[in-house]
């Protein structure tokens, strides 16, 4: 099996971030300030203590600012920039970065949200279970932002439920994932494409799992969340 040491991550860095325009009006929303820090630094920290080393950052909104404060280096990981002229969601943004992934399977993850992970957990379950897509998965109270990830007792994903204004407690994708390099290969290059709607739902049955993860989670989509933010890295670490 291969190692975290050898595995590339994708980071999902290219999002106009309008929700939360309001509370950071002049930067990406991944650069978006977290008690005196990036916050994306928090997850290139967490991918650093994983044991991660490369990692490419899909960019686009205001992509000069992000190669500006992170450079090529970070916490002794080698970044690399996957640049896209137009919008193309979350899983054209991977498929773009293709060509700069030195791994089979690779790791992808978003870039406006942080979960606590445990990385090498994560890796063997995918591998494991033979996967073809590993999607880390959160028990949350009330997950009708998100929408719900149905799982049977082995971990095997077979449904995804939209959202839903009075859904009940459940499974939510995390963010996080692992892929075989054919799960990105699949998905048509140089278009918008959302990996979460579009692909996930095709790899139903075809080696689709979900992974339960306990770790305290974060999405800085909204004002509302973006100002949890704060307190939430004062009382966790990565």
């Amino acid at each position: 099996m291969s190692t975290l040491k050898n595995a590339t991550a994708v980071v999902l860095a290219g999002g106009l971030g309008t929700r939360l325009r309001s509370a950071v009006a002049d930067r990406p929303k991944v650069l978006a300030e977290v008690r005196g820090r990036p916050f994306l630094a928090y997850l290139l920290d967490q991918l650093a203590n994983a044991g991660v080393q490369d990692v490419v950052l899909c960019v686009g909104y205001r992509a000069e600012q992000i190669q500006q404060t992170f450079g090529n280096a970070h916490a002794g990981l080698r970044l690399a920039y996957s640049v896209e002229s137009s919008l193309l969601g979350t899983g054209g943004a991977i498929r773009n970065a293709l060509p700069l992934v030195g791994s089979d399977p690779l790791i992808a993850m978003n870039g406006d949200s942080y979960c606590q992970t445990d990385f090498p957990a994560l890796w063997a379950w995918h591998h494991n279970r033979d996967a073809m897509a590993t999607l880390l998965l959160r028990w949350i109270a009330n997950p009708a932002r998100y929408g719900r990830v149905d799982i049977d007792e082995k971990g095997t994903i077979r449904a995804f439920e939209e959202k839903c204004d009075e859904a009940p407690p459940g499974w939510i994708n995390a963010g996080v994932y692992v892929l075989a390099r054919a799960v990105v290969e699949s998905i048509a290059p140089g278009r918008s494409v959302s990996i979460e709607r579009e692909v996930f739902p095709r790899w139903i049955a075809q080696g689709l799992t979900g992974c339960p993860g306990n770790g305290n989670f974060l999405d800085i989509g909204t004002p509302e969340s973006y100002a949890e933010a704060e307190q939430f890295f004062a009382t966790r670490a990565a």
